[in-house]
C-alpha cells in the first residue's frame, strides 16, 4: 500500500525548477495519526494543503467520520492528519476546538477554513482540492 507510514519519514524526489533543486513529498494515501505538537507542526509545514480532523476515541460522529476522511485521504493531494483532543488537549485548546468532530483545513501552515460536525466525502473533497 503507498503511504508514508514508515519511521523515517516520507518518500521524496528532487524536482527542477529552474536553476533551483526542489523536494517534493509524496502525498499520504492515509490519515496520519498525530502523536505529538512538534510532529504537528513538522507535518503542517512539509505538506499544503492539510485536512486535520480534531476528534476523540468515545466520540460517534468521529468514528462516522472516520472512513471519509480516510476516503479524501486516499482520493485528493491533500494531507489528512487525525488528533486526538484528549492526547493532545494543547493543540485543541490553540485552534479553539470545542466540540468534536472540528476539521481545519491549512494552507501553507496557516488554518484556511474550519468545520465543525460530520461532512461528507464530496464536501470534504472539493475543500482540500480548491485549496491544492
Amino acid at each position: 500500500m503507498k503511504g508514508t507510514d514508515d519511521a523515517d519519514g516520507p518518500d521524496s524526489s528532487p524536482e527542477r525548477n529552474g536553476d533551483q533543486v526542489q523536494t517534493r513529498l509524496t502525498t499520504p494515501t492515509e490519515p496520519i495519526a498525530v502523536e505529538s505538537a512538534p510532529q504537528f507542526e513538522e507535518l503542517l509545514a512539509e505538506h499544503s494543503p492539510v485536512l486535520v480532523d480534531f476528534h476523540a476515541e468515545w466520540c460517534g460522529p468521529c468514528k462516522m467520520l472516520e472512513p471519509t476522511v480516510a476516503d479524501v485521504a486516499a482520493g485528493t493531494s491533500g494531507t489528512v492528519l487525525k488528533v486526538d483532543v484528549d492526547a493532545h488537549r494543547d493543540l485543541a485548546q490553540r485552534y479553539d476546538v470545542q466540540g468534536v468532530p472540528t476539521l481545519y483545513l491549512f494552507v501553507d501552515g496557516e488554518p484556511v477554513e474550519r468545520l465543525v460536525g460530520v461532512h461528507d466525502v464530496p464536501t470534504l473533497t472539493e475543500l482540500v482540492e480548491s485549496q491544492a
